[in-house]
């Protein structure tokens, strides 16, 4: 499991690269131009491009590599990820060579970049790979700059920017190598040593993390276990005292009869709280839920179906709008369809007689959004960042419906995030209503 979190850092911090990189690609290029054409600096313009079109292949190269290897459960992710990592710092440290070796070589102010890439590799690779890589760079500023120095390789000067050839000049050479040298490896000496403690300390939270889940699964089997034996004692009281509400144990007394309604009541609520825990509680234990292609245009329309009577006896407006390209996604359809119909039955519950009730769905692409929007008590502000928790009713909820579980929209959320999905709420305050919103994928793989 820690390696796979690992590769999977590692995994981020490489896309992060490859960005970067393209950002350097197009830095280049507008160096180049703006050297040679507004500051009339000579150059070597066509081997300076043919850097940067080498830059702009193998970054291309490394990303279409990166995205094939993140689709494919490899065992040697670790490995693959790790050397590709040392791969692109050292084809990054050749390109910035070869770019100082054409625009002017230990002249060029530019060469001060290796700590850059340093810094970078300090963050992506071992202490050990990084000086490694510290110890290449330095090989290849040494070489360019002693093979210009000794006329093996061309010295293109920057003709405008530099008096003198500066290149042959051994007192100039050798000071600016032993600070750039000694600034080099300082750079990574400090870099892997703040990056060390800092992979130390997300390794510790990271265990910390694993351990927290683990407990946080022991309690939900607990609570499994507990809730079911409390859901099954419940249903034999329900059932016992169903016969004896309709009087066929007997006819009962007016006091009798408001007790055993009472008790009926009470337990029918109960039930629904232990299932409603139930529900929760089996979704966060479970590791796969079944995803399968349905039509979510049907599903909405089920939603629908089951708030309508209510809607009606309190006078409020239902409307329903969902775009036209929009019909089969893949998921869960149950949980979806109980997710929405839980959403429009608070959205009723909370909305006085009269009021209005919409769902929109609109279609963005590779996901669907949906939008359940509603004119009734809203949400304080400093409430809505935890109404998605369990257990948690605000307090103009409480006040309008005293009972309540405090748990739909936890599972709502939970079922949403199976999903690969989101869900947030926002409403300007109370009574001014709210809207909530549901992104869905149209498509995704079996959890």
């Amino acid at each position: 499991m820690l390696n796979e979190n690992f590769s999977e850092g590692l995994m981020e911090r490489l896309d992060w690269l490859i960005r970067l990189r393209w950002i350097a690609v197009i830095g280049v290029c507008f160096t180049i131009f703006f050297v040679a054409q507004v500051l009339k600096i000579n150059l070597a313009i066509f081997p300076l491009y043919s850097v940067a079109l080498f830059l702009l292949l193998y970054n291309f190269a490394i990303h279409k590599y990166l995205n094939y290897i993140k689709k494919k459960n490899l065992a040697s992710l670790a490995t693959i990820t790790n050397r590709l990592a040392n791969l692109q710092i050292s084809l990054d440290l050749l390109s910035l060579a070869s770019l100082i070796h054409f625009s002017g070589g230990i002249e060029n102010p530019f060469i001060f970049y290796f700590i850059f890439h340093m810094i970078i590799a300090s963050i992506l690779l071992s202490r050990r790979a990084s000086f490694l890589q510290a110890s290449f760079a330095t090989g290849l500023f040494i070489l360019v700059v002693s093979l210009e120095y000794f006329n093996f390789l061309d010295h293109y000067r920057l003709k405008g920017f530099v008096v003198y050839d500066l290149h042959q000049n051994l007192i100039y050479i050798l000071g600016v190598s032993f600070v750039f040298i000694s600034t080099l490896y300082l750079a990574v000496y400090m870099a892997t040593s703040i990056s060390v403690r800092l992979r130390q300390k997300e390794k510790s939270l990271r265990e910390a993390n694993l351990l927290l889940e683990e407990k946080d699964r022991i309690k939900s089997e607990y609570v499994l276990r507990v809730s079911h034996d409390i859901k099954e004692h419940l249903s034999t009281i329900e059932t016992c005292l169903e016969p004896v509400a309709q009087g066929l144990t007997g006819e009962l007394n007016p006091r009798q009869n408001d007790l055993i309604q009472r008790a009926k009541e009470r337990t029918e609520k109960l039930l629904f709280f232990v299932k409603a825990l139930l529900e929760i509680t089996r979704i966060k234990l479970s590791r796969q839920i079944e995803m399968v292609d349905f039509s979510l245009r049907k599903t909405i329309e089920n939603a629908i179906n089951f708030v309508e009577t209510k809607a009606n006896d309190k006078g409020i407006s239902l409307s329903c709008n969902i775009a036209s390209t929009i019909d089969t996604i893949k998921g869960a359809q149950i949980y979806i369809e109980e997710t929405i119909a839980n959403l429009l039955a608070n959205s009723v519950k909370y909305t006085p007689k009269n009021g209005e009730v919409s769902i929109d769905l609109k279609d963005k692409g590779h996901s669907v959004l949906i939008k359940i929007s509603d004119t009734g008590i809203g949400i304080p502000e400093n409430e809505i960042g935890r109404i998605f928790e369990e257990f948690y009713r605000a307090k103009n909820a409480r006040q309008t419906e005293r009972e309540g579980t405090g748990l739909g929209l936890s599972i709502a959320k939970q079922v949403v995030e199976r999903h690969k999905g989101k869900i947030w709420v926002e409403s300007e305050g109370e009574g001014k209503g709210s809207k909530f919103f549901i992104i869905l994928p149209k498509g995704l793989p079996k959890l």
